[in-house]
């Protein structure tokens, strides 16, 4: 799966390129991601503005990212599309993880 990194003001912005994190990309994705933060800042926002669909599948690559960070790193997530946000809402995950509505917005609320 392909990611694009780039890091701003001491977070790391990770964008999916892809429209789905589903059953068929979940282990792709999750070892992308470990590929893309490990030496990372301790703030890694995940943009996910470009996909349209996640399936249980994909949710549970997100937070078993979540759970391999390294102490001190924390992983946040924006611009969520409708069909997204409703998945990570009523999975109540919202409340697990810090949400904002774009990427701009994720690095106007860091506070270092």
């Amino acid at each position: 799966m392909q990611l694009d990194t780039q890091d701003s003001a001491g977070v790391r912005i990770v964008s999916v390129a892809a429209d789905r994190i589903d059953a068929a990309a979940a282990i792709r994705f999750k070892d992308a991601m470990r590929a893309a933060i490990p030496s990372g800042p301790g703030r890694i926002v995940l943009d996910l503005g470009a996909v349209d669909f996640i399936d249980s599948s994909g949710l549970g690559a997100i937070v078993s990212v979540m759970q391999s960070l390294a102490p001190g790193q924390r992983l946040d997530l924006a611009a969520m599309r409708p069909n997204v946000d409703r998945v990570f809402r009523l999975t109540r995950m919202d409340t697990v993880f810090a949400i904002h509505p774009g990427v701009a917005e994720a690095l106007r609320d860091h506070v270092g």
